[in-house]
């Protein structure tokens, strides 16, 4: 929490308690933030701190099986429980409405804005993800997911090892931050703050899992679409990016050169200045 922020908790319709934080008017247009696969909420600080700032309310929370949100006992970790989920939080809100989501986050807000009956949303910003994501990234992900099921010895270790996996992004100084990713078993070690039960094959909330849910409702998804793309990305290319013009067509494309899948995290000014040009259009901060 900030003093801009104050915590948030909803009930999900299986009984899961989602933890997130609020910020800006409550009467102001919506920008709802869902982070991506194996990361926290806290993977959108910065942008969170940037919309308050400009008007926004905001609402940032932590997927089910992630951070401080409730962890599934049945592995419920399929993109329809992550959207009915996003469909709890937005009962709290009021229209207008943003949906910014990072790779699983924004398969899960196109999939629940394009399975819901009745309109949910007013805009959708999908960051670093198509319809049709790119399998040499994917499986590195998954690997990634994969390699350290047994915990880290130190803050430093788990550093080592996001370092390994995303070796063009310098290493930070500080990386204290990292803390937040983590939790401490009760053998001392220090795991990833997720769910290990979601790289069950039937679970597993990062792509391509997601990609046929997808594509199946895509002919629903009709509200102001914002495609970012990181300029270094192994997840979306260019086959993924034409079928996502294809099958939705008022999609728009923000490339953030230099960015890889972490795109928030490694070029949040310009990613954070092309969201904001982007609801400056679609759903201003005095549309309400």
């Amino acid at each position: 929490m900030t003093e801009t922020t104050k915590p948030l908790r909803v009930t999900t319709d299986d009984g899961l308690i989602l933890a997130g934080e609020v910020g800006g008017p409550a009467d102001a247009p919506t920008v709802v933030m869902l982070h991506g696969g194996g990361q926290t909420r806290h993977s959108w600080s910065g942008t969170m701190e940037q919309l308050i700032a400009r008007g926004y309310h905001v609402v940032n929370y932590d997927a089910r099986g992630h951070g401080d949100s409730g962890w599934s006992p049945e592995a419920a970790y399929h993109v329809t429980d992550l959207a009915n989920d996003l469909r709890s939080i937005l009962r709290g809100v009021g229209r207008p409405v943003a949906l910014v989501g990072a790779s699983m986050g924004g398969m899960t807000a196109f999939y629940a804005v394009g399975s819901s009956p009745e309109p949910i949303a007013d805009a959708l910003v999908m960051v670093d993800i198509t319809l049709r994501p790119a399998a040499e990234g994917a499986q590195r992900i998954a690997a990634f997911m994969n390699a350290h099921l047994d915990g880290f010895g130190s803050v430093e270790e788990a550093a080592d090892a996001v370092s390994a996996y995303y070796p063009e992004r310098p290493r930070p100084k500080d990386i204290s931050g990292l803390r937040k990713n983590l939790r401490e078993g009760p053998d001392g070690r220090l795991y990833w703050h997720w769910d290990p039960k979601m790289l069950r094959p039937t679970a597993r909330p990062e792509p391509p899992r997601f990609a046929e849910a997808l594509r199946s409702v895509a002919d629903k998804v009709t509200l102001p679409v914002l495609l970012v793309r990181g300029g270094k990305s192994d997840i979306v290319d260019e086959e993924g990016v034409a079928e996502m013009k294809r099958l939705v067509p008022q999609t728009e494309l923000y490339d953030v050169a230099g960015a890889g899948h972490m795109i928030a995290g490694d070029r949040n000014d310009s990613f954070s200045a092309g969201l904001v040009a982007f609801l400056d259009r679609t759903m201003p901060a005095t549309a309400r």
